[in-house]
This record gives C-alpha cells, structure tokens and sequence, in this order.
C-alpha cells in the first residue's frame, strides 16, 4: 500500500496547487542496466579518491568555506575567466533555482522551448514567474528568430534534454545580442559529449547578459556529490551571491569541494571518458538506425529514439522485464520517442541484443 500523501490540511494553498518535477527512477534492483537519468558508466577521476585524507574528515566539524575558493579558483583557471566569473551550488538545479529567483521575476515573461529541460516550469511555478513556451520545429530544432519578442529572460537548453540536439555557437550569439537587455542562460549539462557543439563561455567577455550553467554530474561523473556551476559577467555573479547569501551561505561542503577541485585538475582522464561516451554513442545510434529507429543526431550522453515495430511505451515496459531500464516521457510530440543514456560498451551491446530479439519476436 503507498504511503504517498498527495494533500494536507496543514499546507498552505501554495503547496497544494504545486506540481514538482519528477526526478528519473532510481531502483535497488541487481543487475540493472540502467540507461534512464544519464549517469556517466565510468567512475570519477581516480584524483578523487586521495582527497579523503584523515585531516579532511577531521575538519568536517567546521564549516565549509562560504565562499568555495578553491573551487572557483579551479574553475576559473579551467574557463580562462576571473574567479569573480565563477559561482558554485548545490549541483546546477540549485544554481537554476537561484538564477530564477535573481534574474526572472520580471514584468515581461521568461521564454524557453515547449520541449527542454522539465524543472523549468517547475521554477517558474515555484517561484511565480510568468513564462511562454516557445515550440520546437518539427525536427525540433530551435529557431533562434521565435525568441526576438519582448521577454523577461530567455533559458535554453544546450545542448538540448531531452532530444540531445545542440545549437550553434553562432546563433546563440545572435540570441544574445537580440536579447541585450535581458539575461540569457544557457543550461549546458551536457556540453562536454557535444562534438559539434561549442560551450558558450567564451561569448562573455561579449555580453553581460549571458549566463552559462555546468555541472560535475554527468562528464564528471559526480551526480551523488552534487556540483554545479555558473560563469557570467561579474555583475550577474554577483546577483546570484546576493541571493544565495540569504538562502544557503554554505552549498558545497569540504569533502565536494576538494573532490570537485580533483577532478577538474584531471583534464586527461575527463577526456578519455568523454571520448569514449561519443564513440559509444556513434555505435549505438548506428546499431538503433539498423533496426529502424529514427534517432535524433545527439550532442549528449543520451539518444532520443523513436522505435518503428514496437511503440515506445510498450517498448519501455518490455525492455523493463529484461532488466533495462530507459526513459518514456508521456508527453506531446515526444511520446513515441524513447530517451536511452550511452552507458557502457558491454551496456549498450546488451541493450542493442535485446532490442534485436524483441523486434525478431514482433515482426514474425
């Protein structure tokens, strides 16, 4: 029986009218191959395991640095930018948050694409934002002309989740330089997979009204230490501070911020991962192609693809009993599509030998 309460007296009529995001599943079932929540397959930088030394565990009776120091100075030196360029949260949903809260609240509405990142609307509701979801044309890439309208802030996706597609640097510049007065993000969870598709770091030197939005999770292979980031102008930096001072002065903890300084410091082993996810990727979407899907050409750990034998929900609960857990989202326009994260080699072969044999079963 669920112990789920779905209301309460005691909520204020705010709560009871919120509908939070829906995070991806994560099961205690053995030897799941698990491909739903873009988790990177290989472990941290082996750099991560000597930051826990005696004297650090010592130390977490006192407070983390406010500031997160070494942190910022580690990125600014990886981003080529000042550490007054840098902020740092409790992984990117919390450095989104903040960014809302500082930069949204506006009398014009936020705009971002009607398929994009789900917590978005979840923020604007939260924080009562007005916004307007701009469609995705049909192949849904993003046109860069549908956001020349009056706005409050503009928040894309890049490249995008969950379809995977990445968009120019040439035209996000062209969307920041429409937009001058209004504070662009460019949420780039997913940047380091991109082969085709450049970070936007480099434009803000440009324009003040860029923010750029990373994180550890995924190319770094830190979702269980939750850390992300921010690089802007430093007076968007110092907005969000201002805001993150009066919510949470001590986001990173000591045992993130030493492990989060390893694994930036190790650019060789963060690049022999990445490269092997985009050759696995190439072979998986070869292999999903061979069998009928249409894949969407992907600048991210993970694949959209819509199967042609089987329809996706049936094929997500299929590939379930076999102990291969992928992503459905039962919305418009994507429904028939299944989002799949590029795990292993091993992961992925599997993946592709059960697929073949559910399409052997259905098409006899």
């Amino acid at each position: 029986m669920s112990n789920i309460i779905n209301t309460s007296p005691y909520w204020s009529d705010f709560v009871q009218q919120l509908q939070p995001y829906v995070p991806g599943e994560q099961p205690k079932v053995a030897d799941l191959i698990k491909l739903n929540t873009n988790e990177n397959p290989y472990p941290p930088s082996p750099r991560v395991l000597e930051v826990f030394s005696r004297d650090l565990l010592d130390q977490l009776r006192l407070y983390p640095d406010p500031n997160s120091t070494s942190l910022k100075q580690a990125l600014a030196q990886h981003s080529g930018l000042e550490q007054d360029n840098v902020f740092v949260g409790n992984g990117s949903d919390e450095v989104l948050a903040l960014a809302f809260m500082t930069f949204f609240k506006q009398s014009q509405p936020l705009l971002f694409a009607d398929i994009s990142y789900s917590f978005y609307p979840v923020y604007c509701n939260l924080f009562a934002i007005e916004h307007v979801k701009i469609p995705l044309r049909e192949d849904f890439s993003l046109a860069v002309a549908d956001y020349q309208r009056p706005n409050g802030g503009i928040i894309i996706t890049n490249p995008n989740a969950p379809t995977g597609i990445g968009l120019a640097l040439d035209e996000i510049e062209s969307l920041l330089a429409a937009n001058s007065n209004s504070v662009v993000i460019v949420d780039e969870a997913y940047i380091d997979f991109g082969d085709d598709c450049t970070s936007a770091i480099g434009l803000i030197e440009r324009y003040p009204n860029l923010l750029v939005v990373q994180t550890l999770s995924k190319s770094r292979s830190l979702a269980g230490l939750r850390v992300g980031f921010a690089y802007g102008s430093k007076e968007l930096i110092a907005g969000l501070d201002r805001v993150k001072n009066s919510f949470n002065s001590y986001p990173i903890d000591r045992i993130a911020e030493a492990a989060a300084v390893a694994s930036i410091e190790d650019s060789d082993y963060f690049e022999q991962c990445c490269e092997r996810t985009i050759a696995t990727r190439a072979w998986t979407c070869e292999q999903l192609r061979g069998l009928g899907f249409e894949v969407l050409p992907s600048q991210a750990n993970f694949i959209m693809a819509k199967p042609s034998v089987v329809p996706a929900a049936q094929l997500f609960e299929t590939l379930r009993e076999h102990k291969i857990l992928v992503r459905y989202f039962n919305k418009p326009r994507i429904d028939q599509y299944l989002r799949i994260s590029i795990g292993s080699d091993s992961e992925m072969q599997a993946l592709v030998a059960v697929l073949k044999q559910i399409h052997g079963n259905n098409e006899r």
